[in-house]
């Protein structure tokens, strides 16, 4: 995060700052053949954050599933995975709005009836693939396609309800995207970005690529690294020293750094919050991330909930 002014604590690390923690509980695409952790219900999805929550994590990142582990956009379920949740911890509810071959209406649906925290917003399409070597062939391909009036369409949504954006960025032209959406007065400083790396299609996962794509965030910005399988680890490190936030989860990936497949979300938030405190840093609360993103309370978004 770039330094604003001389600040000598800072520099040479007389000070401990605090680093979000995002947890990613499911994703979409993950299922228990990979990995028998992967929760499919509501109750599963409240105990799997609230491990997280316990060793750390203050937002939790949520993809909604039906009871037999298929993909959802159901605000039913959104409603009723928030609703298990909140009834084991408060911690920062953070929706994917994620989705190939969907109408916008409906893959914004959820957010505009439950107003959570935050919301995902993809800032660009992309080829979106995963390629085995082993095989020679593609795991699978698609186009995940996010067109400008998309993204306008959505922020406008978040905006009416008091949804606080996250835009993921898989690459530097998406951050680019934003540039236009700021002077338009459509994102609201601090805006706060995700930075994607390691998905085929889109930025290789390397530091000094989170390097480079850090560079053109607008001054101010808040950001994490999502670091997409065992490579995230170098990508947690690097963004740790650079004063950035930090995203685990079996969504992004199995496996803890010493190669052992993670048995649930919370082993992940443990061994990020030990890195975190190695270089001398501490996980946020749930209320410090709520001050550091900018996020409304229940009265400014005017939801009551």
């Amino acid at each position: 995060m770039p330094l604003e002014r001389f600040d000598y604590d800072y520099l040479y690390g007389r000070k401990s700052d605090k680093v979000i923690i995002s947890v990613a509980i499911t994703g979409a695409l993950a299922n228990r053949y990979q990995n028998p952790g992967i929760p499919y219900t509501p109750e599963e999805m409240a105990e799997e954050t609230y491990r997280a929550y316990n060793a750390g994590a203050s937002i939790v990142h949520i993809h909604a599933r039906e009871r037999d582990g298929t993909p959802s956009i159901r605000p039913e379920m959104f409603k009723e995975i928030t609703e298990a949740i909140k009834a084991k911890c408060d911690i920062i509810i953070n929706y994917s709005t994620g989705a190939v071959g969907i109408p916008r209406e409906m893959r914004i649906e959820h957010i505009r009836q439950l107003k959570p925290d935050i919301g995902a917003l993809n800032m660009g399409s992309m080829n979106y693939s995963k390629y085995s070597t082993k095989r020679k062939d593609f795991v699978f391909k698609f186009v995940f396609e996010n067109t400008m009036d998309d993204i306008m369409y959505f922020i406008n949504v978040m905006n009416e309800v008091g949804t606080k954006p996250e835009l993921e960025c898989f690459d530097a032209g998406h951050i680019a995207n934003s540039y236009p959406l700021l002077d338009m007065g459509l994102l609201k400083p601090p805006v706060h970005y995700s930075i994607i790396l390691g998905v085929l299609g889109g930025a290789p996962p390397t530091p000094r690529m989170l390097q480079t794509m850090v560079d053109i965030l607008p001054p101010g910005s808040h950001w994490q690294v999502i670091g997409i399988g065992p490579v995230q680890w170098r990508l947690v490190a690097a963004a740790l020293a650079m004063g950035g936030d930090i995203r685990v989860g079996l969504e992004d990936n199995f496996y803890l750094g010493n190669g052992e497949m993670a048995t649930s979300n919370g082993p992940l938030v443990e061994q990020a919050v030990r890195m975190a405190r190695d270089v001398g840093r501490e996980p946020a609360t749930v209320e410090e991330a709520r001050e550091i993103i900018g996020l409304k309370t229940k009265e400014e978004k005017g939801d009551g909930q």
